[in-house]
């Protein structure tokens, strides 16, 4: 070979080297800008709370939708003490939601499974008491009157005010399914019975036809099902002693002005389960990252960045 065809393709060789490496350098940028993650399939398994149902399945919607369209999340609503009874077994759900803190009684029962359970505060919700939309008089009540009818004291409408129709007081919840119930058995009424003759429902949707079609009706449940079902119940303010607040995305608070009524809520994940299928652990992940996005349009008040980031910072654990 003459030295001036050595020469050429020597630096022909050069060239083509650094062209490659130039195209492998552009594909990890472009990667690195596009931010892909890992394709996922499989499936993820949730239930329990009906209350934490609407922002728990729109959250999988959209995780199903834009996040990773491999994997199915199937959210269904047992309420959560049911919720807990198909989560603490051999191959249960993968998450519970629940719109109370786990029981000692359950935590008993993962241990006894060998179960790590993780805890994920989702976001705020305001117990709120409705009544039926002509219902012009019980607009407002303090704490002690919306006691005092759950628990029989009041059996009238004028036993509370002269004023008011003297007509029998129809009472209406969640049954004990349901941390709703729980909530307001003990925190509401200090864990006194409920009313004899209260009509407990298992689902929402019923309770709230129940009251919207009952002028003398009276009940209780999750903001988000009355701000989604405005025209047909009223919601009840409450004067918790420096007058009447009514239940808003703006009031519900855990130090705000509805901070009696306002509650937590939560999902439970399986630590177990998430080490051995990333598609849950990566749906956990999703689930805090996105919450306080869609927290107001499925009637939750949002919890602070700050506990969505300590909790993240848990889940980076499980890796």
């Amino acid at each position: 070979m003459s030295f001036r065809r050595f020469t050429l393709f020597f630096f022909v060789s050069i060239l083509i080297f650094l062209a490659a490496c130039g195209s492998g350098d552009a594909d990890s940028a472009s990667d690195s800008e596009s931010g892909s993650s890992e394709e996922l399939s499989g499936n993820v398994a949730i239930d329990g709370s009906g209350t934490v149902y609407p922002l728990m399945a729109r959250l999988a919607e959209d995780y199903m939708i834009n996040e990773q369209q491999g994997v199915s999340v199937e959210v269904s609503r047992a309420g959560t003490s049911a919720g807990f009874e198909k989560f603490l077994v051999e191959n249960g759900t993968d998450f519970n939601d629940a719109s109370r803190e786990i029981k000692e009684e359950e935590q008993a029962k993962a241990d006894e499974l060998g179960m790590e359970v993780q805890e994920l505060k989702v976001a705020l919700d305001g117990l709120t008491v409705v009544t039926h939309p002509d219902n012009d008089w019980a607009t407002e009540l303090t704490p002690e009157q919306v006691q005092g009818i759950f628990l029989g004291e009041y059996t009238k409408w004028s036993d509370i005010d002269d004023s008011w129709p003297n007509e029998d007081i129809q009472t209406y919840g969640p049954n004990e399914n349901h941390g709703t119930y729980e909530f307001f058995y003990e925190e509401i009424l200090e864990e006194q019975d409920l009313v004899e003759g209260i009509d407990l429902q298992q689902d929402y949707s019923t309770l709230v036809t129940l009251v919207s079609e009952d002028k003398n009706a009276i009940g209780f449940f999750g903001f988000g099902y009355y701000q989604s079902n405005q025209d047909a119940i009223n919601a009840v303010s409450i004067d918790f002693g420096e007058g009447a607040v009514e239940p808003s995305l703006d009031t519900i608070a855990e130090d705000g002005p509805y901070a009696d009524y306002t509650r937590p809520v939560f999902t439970y994940l399986n630590v177990n389960q998430a080490q051995e299928k990333p598609e849950v652990l990566d749906y956990a992940k999703y689930v805090l990252e996105n919450t306080n996005n869609v927290a107001g349009e499925t009637g939750f008040a949002p919890i602070p960045d700050e506990e969505i980031q300590s909790q993240l910072e848990e889940l980076e654990g499980i890796e």
